[in-house]
């Protein structure tokens, strides 16, 4: 991969993770959130957290994950990774907040989203984030599911034009 390349796909994924934290704001609003904010106004790249919000009086701390449902390959992209010491890093957000840590998956495709939301001490020390558990009810809950979204998604996609004629047709990749 060239340099150009490298810096372009950079720029998508940084880009895609901004569009998933504008569609978590707005599910928690949905949600009747109180007090919600984006923490990298405050810092850029707060450990763990990406934004705080009130629910009933409980303060949390959220770290927002957005993905493309597909990977590259054409198959789901089953899992989404929290990082390395992401309970180190989510006890400081704890602590730092006066909260409890949550974590939110979006799930993007070429037409549609879905949204799934839970607790981080629900993931039994797991590093990841389990999109076949998220779907199927047994962890967190669904938010948002299958959501149509109405904006051109080939810049996010991570499967590019020229890929598309030799997949599958696995659905809207």
């Amino acid at each position: 991969m060239s340099e150009l390349e490298r810096k372009k796909e950079a720029l998508r994924k940084k880009s895609l993770g901004e569009l998933g934290e504008l569609f978590a704001v707005k599910a928690l609003v949905d949600a009747r959130y109180d007090r919600v904010r984006n923490l990298n106004d405050d810092k850029m790249n707060f450990p763990f957290a990406d934004l705080y919000g009130e629910f009933n009086g409980e303060k949390q701390v959220i770290s927002i994950k957005a993905r493309n449902k597909y990977q590259t390959n054409g198959k789901i992209n089953s899992s989404y990774n929290l990082g390395n010491n992401c309970y180190a890093k989510a006890q400081k957000a704890e602590e730092a907040y006066g909260a409890k840590a949550y974590w939110m998956a979006i799930q993007f495709d070429k037409t549609t989203y879905s949204i799934y939301f839970g607790a981080l001490s629900d993931l039994a020390d797991r590093n990841s984030i389990p999109l076949a558990a998220c779907e199927d009810g047994s962890l967190g809950k669904c938010l948002v599911k299958d959501k149509k979204h109405y904006f051109d998604f080939d810049f996010f996609s991570n499967i590019k034009p020229s890929q598309t004629t030799s997949t599958s047709s696995e659905g809207q990749k």
